[in-house]
């Protein structure tokens, strides 16, 4: 049996207001071709299948478009489908009767018995060529067993699944999925794209996953990766860096074989195969750098027309006070060069001195002026604001304060 493991699609998102449609087309039309050359038994997808809850009617038809022509053209593939936090758990279950019709199956949700207990049928999925799947989603509050904590509560609910499917597999193959962040795994320094949703408190341990479990297949994480020096506990990893946090990250999918006979404690041959990420990213300087080095890194930049594989682009800028003409120096610069501009990163000095948090009462007592000085200091490292500045700051709140604005 041949698998291979993919998930952090993400379709429908938007790179700084910029469509990343053509480059999710070129990664699927890829995997088509990788489900083909490999004659790929079973296609698992863990999550995030879309970049928000609402996707677009054309993201919509970008998927499915997708499961038609690769079904069409492997008619014994499985598809195996699970909800990731970003999806609507409900919205990806909702054509379940017409896909299973084509060996895909979509697990958004837990569900329960009549009476109360997880219904541990409905998350364990039969393969094809024998054994099981267990396909679990992203785990929500309710979606386990009570527990001093998540993590442990996600283990119990694994536990019972495994037990379960030891008694479904007929001897065969268990494989499993899920959409978490396991202890041990990798984030990409400062990326807010995995923070965000992750928290510092839904850690689940590897401990989660059975030795007996031939494969657990993960997402939630963007970098491709193995769990705790687990081989066979495995993120994939996006197919397309997210941020510029993971514009170094190895993109592609993980190919899982197993032998006719593949029990516990057999090998399993795990592959990575590479998809290169159609449009890079780039971060100029390496270090934030004041405004003429940042000018002189421009200049370095390859020139020529804007295409729609043309990098995306980061400059990092440190400033030591407001820079009103920052962006339209950074723009005129930016003339006739072959990137797209995606974000300016400002970084202001360390602050040398530790800020006490202010009150209600002392922000009431304060003066507009004050509060200004007072955040120029906060992002500035310490820096009074200069005098000129005050000047022109008193003025503007003068004539505010003296503007006639009864009607």
């Amino acid at each position: 049996m041949k698998i291979i493991h993919t998930a952090d699609w993400h379709l429908g998102q938007t790179f700084f207001e910029c469509d990343r449609k053509a480059e999710h087309d070129l990664f699927l039309q890829w995997l088509r071709n990788q489900v083909k050359e490999h004659q790929v038994d079973v296609l698992l997808i863990a999550g995030d299948v879309f970049d928000s809850p609402n996707p677009s009617a054309e993201s919509q038809r970008v998927y499915y478009r997708f499961l038609c022509d690769i079904t069409s053209e492997n008619p014994h593939l499985q598809v195996i489908i699970t909800a990731g936090n970003h999806d609507s758990a409900q919205r990806l279950e909702s054509p379940t009767a017409l896909l299973d019709l084509i060996h895909v199956s979509v697990r958004g949700t837990v569900r329960r018995t009549p009476e109360g207990d997880f219904d541990l049928d409905y998350l364990t999925v039969p393969l094809l060529q024998g054994g099981v799947c267990m396909a679990v989603p992203y785990l929500r509050q309710g979606d386990y067993p009570a527990a001093a904590s998540y993590g442990e509560g996600v283990k119990a609910l694994y536990d019972q699944l495994y037990a379960y499917a030891q008694t479904q597999a007929g001897g065969g193959p268990i494989i499993a999925m899920g959409h978490l962040q396991a202890t041990g795994s990798e984030i990409s320094a400062n990326d807010r794209s995995e923070r965000t949703v992750i928290g510092g408190l839904e850690c689940v341990s590897p401990a989660a996953f059975d030795e007996g479990i031939l494969y657990t297949a993960l997402g939630h994480l963007h970098r491709g990766q193995r769990v705790s020096g687990r081989e066979q506990v495995r993120y994939s990893g996006a197919p397309i860096p997210m941020s510029f946090a993971e514009k170094y990250n190895k993109q592609g999918v993980v190919l899982v074989a197993l032998g006719e006979d593949s029990l516990p404690g057999e090998e399993v041959t795990i592959t990575r195969l590479a998809f290169e990420a159609p449009v890079p990213l780039l971060s100029i300087p390496k270090v934030p750098e004041l405004l003429p080095e940042v000018l002189e890194a421009i200049a370095q930049l390859p020139v020529g027309p804007v295409l729609s594989n043309s990098p995306f682009l980061e400059i990092k800028v440190r400033v030591t006070g407001p820079e009103p003409s920052l962006r339209y120096q950074i723009e005129q610069a930016l003339e006739g060069k072959a990137v797209r501009l995606s974000r300016i990163a400002l970084t202001a000095p360390e602050q040398q001195v530790v800020q006490e948090k202010m009150n209600y009462e002392q922000l009431k007592s304060m003066s507009a002026l004050d509060i200004a000085a007072d955040v120029y200091k906060r992002n500035y490292g310490g820096q009074d604001m200069p005098e000129e500045l005050k000047s022109m700051l008193q003025q503007v709140i003068r004539e505010v304060e003296h503007e006639d604005i009864s009607y």
